[in-house]
């Protein structure tokens, strides 16, 4: 009995190393968290950062419905959607989280049986060619997805490289075996979404091509060239265009079938074979940013040969790579939020340039980066919070080139501004603020960038003097932005305010004095719509008056994006102090946060907006969406920063769950999942463009950063558990940490941070 207990404990003994010292991190990894309902994230094949996002779509619904807005479209901003039953195929482009959206580029599905063109219906798949498939047959995992597709008894396998996706189909043995090529499908597809497509079938096994659409990017170009691992025997295609009102002298030709030069703009072909039972056909396609030669070229370099386990190996040992940078202690689901957290924050902004060096820039002109890797997909209203911050420690090699990539688009912009919100060789302008100047801001002031600053501060104030665009000129002229001018306008206000004193912090770096007065001057608007009589921001009118007809709860129609002013008149993150003050001292202040996290606000009141959910709300804090992200860790400029801990525990456990539901609103290209790691780790950079992070309450047993200088900080956690959420003691190095906030510098430095948790504040 004895030696049976002695080797009991051993055994446990060796099963609690393992789990405190686990060097397999990718199995934490669970894609599938937030591809139901509001997380709006794909659960396909990525590189880290990757240009292709090879990922399945269920379904086909469109931007329009007799010619209006289709509200259902909102579902499927990445594709795919968990609680769907049928999958239509597999595209190579995917926006992760996003609230608005476009891509879905080369939609490809393999079938068995008749040949048909068309997807069909979800209530009844077998009308096309999409197919049934189930969660029980279905595996995510970074780097890799795998799914059976019930109706042609079909197994699906994904991988990629940076610019390459990989398939490999196991198909039935067959004598009407199809792999179908959809250059209409689109994500917020619309009939007239296709500009232009264009297919030439080189050989047997190789086809290039490109698409031209006008969406969300208003003239975004998608060069590919596809090849198959075994020849096709016939192929054809079909143009489904209504009216083609000038054909040209093309009749000549039988174009549907086995011809090698197709264009169009609602196109679809298909390839033909005969398969053995169990036999595998691999497909792999690579993007070009700037031709079908730079795509071809791609695809023979980075991916160079089928042996799809090791194109898969390779992909998985990136991100295994990737997530060895912070290694945590604590239980399975701890471990499980916080990777795939760390997966979603490495997916954007996305790689934009050919092996070669090679991009098409915003003036649609072919450039070559020089010295940088040349980054997409910036959605700055979200990412500039903590994304971009979380870049500056974990990523800062990655963020330097991304600040470049900004950089170029300024260089290249007809407007000669930063990018908004910016894709594909276009800036969709989405959003509010001109958050670029937050993220230059930050990588100069942590010595991240690597250009020239002064450049760079240029940029930002050239950006910030843009006197026509969205109301820059009222806000320069008169403080604020007249309600009548913009929907908007006390959103912007507080937006433009914040940037301006980031721009402020950049101009007081580089000595330049007379800019960082003028820029600091300005990031004090905040207060022109702050109305001290109700204790809230609102809306002005241009003769200097406040809005009548105001609600403070109501997210539509009262001057703020996304957002009210319960939520919103906390927003400024430059100055707490200041706010604090205006909210008539600490003692009103604090008991106003408190009731913001208390109240109940009843749905009516964000029926209007399709952002917010009750999903992402707790009381009458909305963590489902972006402009109160930093909210909670107000209360450290305060008396009692023990309701800091308290909130984003709360926050912590109750929007971050390891299931397909388990997002509580849009991850928004990495911003939300940028915020569980910074909160689990302890800290949180509630204005960027500080050198300053606010301490909360970790969540994680231990942690250690691996920083690409070398060093290692160290954040040890005692006491740890759902009960003890108040941080008693601190030391860093040893010795008492007196407040709580902690310097960039001293993480980058290396260093050790040990924090002692109590049940009691």
């Amino acid at each position: 009995m004895k030696q049976f207990f002695i080797l009991s404990i051993s055994i446990f003994t060796l099963f609690s190393y393992a789990q405190k010292n686990d060097k397999n991190l990718l199995k934490y990894v669970k894609p599938i968290i937030g591809t139901q309902r509001m997380g709006h994230v794909y659960p396909g094949a990525t590189a880290p950062f990757g240009m292709v996002q090879l990922s399945p779509d269920t379904d086909t619904i469109p931007y329009s419905v007799n010619g209006k807005y289709n509200p259902d479209v909102y579902k499927y901003c990445a594709g795919y959607q968990y609680d769907d039953k049928t999958i239509v195929g597999f595209s190579h482009t995917h926006f992760s989280g996003t609230g608005h959206s476009d891509l879905g580029d080369f939609l490809i599905m393999p079938t068995t049986g008749k040949l048909q063109l068309n997807p069909g219906i979800a209530s009844n798949p077998s009308t096309g060619f999409r197919s049934a498939f189930s969660h029980d047959n279905e595996t995510a995992q970074a780097g890799y997805y795998k799914v059976k597709l019930d109706d042609h008894n079909i197994t699906a396998e994904l991988t990629a490289t940076n610019r390459v996706g990989f398939h490999q189909y196991t198909f039935p043995k067959s004598d009407e075996a199809h792999i179908i090529l959809d250059l209409m499908s689109g994500i917020y597809n619309y009939p007239e979404k296709n500009v232009w497509t264009y297919v030439r079938v080189v050989s047997d096994t190789l086809i290039t091509g490109y698409r031209q659409t006008n969406g969300w990017a208003k003239n975004r170009v998608q060069y590919f060239a596809l090849t198959f691992s075994k020849p096709f025997i016939s192929y054809g295609s079909k143009n489904f265009e209504e009216k083609q009102v000038y054909r040209g002298f093309w009749g000549k030709f039988n174009q549907n079938k086995n011809f090698p030069e197709i264009s169009g703009k609602q196109i679809r072909l298909h390839f033909d074979f005969k398969t053995d039972d169990q036999e595998k056909i691999k497909v792999k396609l690579a993007l070009s940013p700037v031709s079908m030669r730079g795509a071809v070229q791609n695809l023979i370099t980075e991916a160079p040969y089928w042996d799809f386990e090791t194109i898969k190996k390779q992909t998985q040992d990136l991100w295994e790579s990737e997530l060895q940078k912070v290694e945590i202690e604590g239980n399975t689901e701890l471990k499980e939020n916080f990777y795939t957290a760390m997966y979603h924050s490495f997916l954007a902004p996305t790689t934009y340039m050919d092996l070669d060096g090679k991009y098409k820039g915003l003036d649609q002109e072919i450039h070559q980066a020089e010295g940088f890797t040349n980054y997409t997909t910036f959605s700055l209203w979200d990412t500039y919070r903590a994304l971009h911050p979380l870049f500056n420690l974990l990523q800062p090699k990655r963020n330097n080139d991304m600040v470049h990539s900004m950089l170029q688009h300024y260089n290249q912009s007809a407007q000669k501004m930063l990018p908004i919100w910016s894709h594909y060789a276009n800036d969709n302008w989405c959003m509010s603020g001109y958050h670029s100047v937050s993220v230059i801001a930050d990588a100069v002031l942590k010595n991240v960038y690597t250009g020239d600053p002064l450049k760079a501060l240029e940029a930002c104030v050239n950006t910030a003097n843009k006197r026509n665009y969205e109301g820059i000129g009222d806000y320069i002229d008169k403080g604020y932005i007249p309600a009548e001018k913009s929907g908007i306008s006390v959103s912007n206000t507080l937006e433009y305010a914040y940037d301006d004193w980031a721009i402020a912090q950049l101009a007081k770096k580089l000595n330049k004095q007379t800019l960082y007065e003028q820029f600091l001057k300005r990031s004090g608007n905040w207060k022109n719509n702050f109305d001290k009589s109700i204790g809230f921001m609102r809306p002005k009118l241009a003769d200097g008056t406040f809005k009548k007809e105001f609600d403070i709860l109501s997210t539509h129609g009262q001057g703020f994006i996304e957002g009210n002013s319960w939520n919103y008149s906390f927003f400024v993150p430059q100055d707490p102090s200041a706010l604090i003050a205006a909210m008539g001292g600490e003692k009103k202040f604090i008991k106003k946060l408190d009731q913001l996290f208390a109240m109940d606000l009843p749905d009516s009141f964000f029926a209007d907006t399709e952002d917010i959910t009750r999903d992402g709300i707790i009381g009458g804090y909305v963590h489902g969406n972006e402009p109160a992200h930093h909210v909670a860790y107000l209360y450290n400029w305060t008396k009692q920063p023990w309701k800091t801990q308290e909130q984003v525990r709360k926050i912590l456990k109750m929007q971050y769950k390891p299931t397909p539901d388990g997002l509580g609103g849009n991850d928004d290209c990495g911003q939300m999942s940028a915020w569980y790691i910074f909160s689990s780790l302890g800290f949180y950079p509630v204005a960027p463009g500080s050198n300053q992070y606010a301490i909360g309450s970790p969540s994680v047993e231990k942690a250690k950063l691996h920083l690409e200088n070398g060093k290692t900080f160290e954040i040890e956690v005692h006491n740890q558990s759902d009960k003890n959420i108040y941080v008693k003691k601190m030391l860093l190095n040893g010795k008492p940490l007196q407040d709580f906030f902690i310097s960039h510098d001293t993480i980058v430095n290396g260093g050790k941070l040990s924090i002692e948790m109590s049940a009691t504040y």
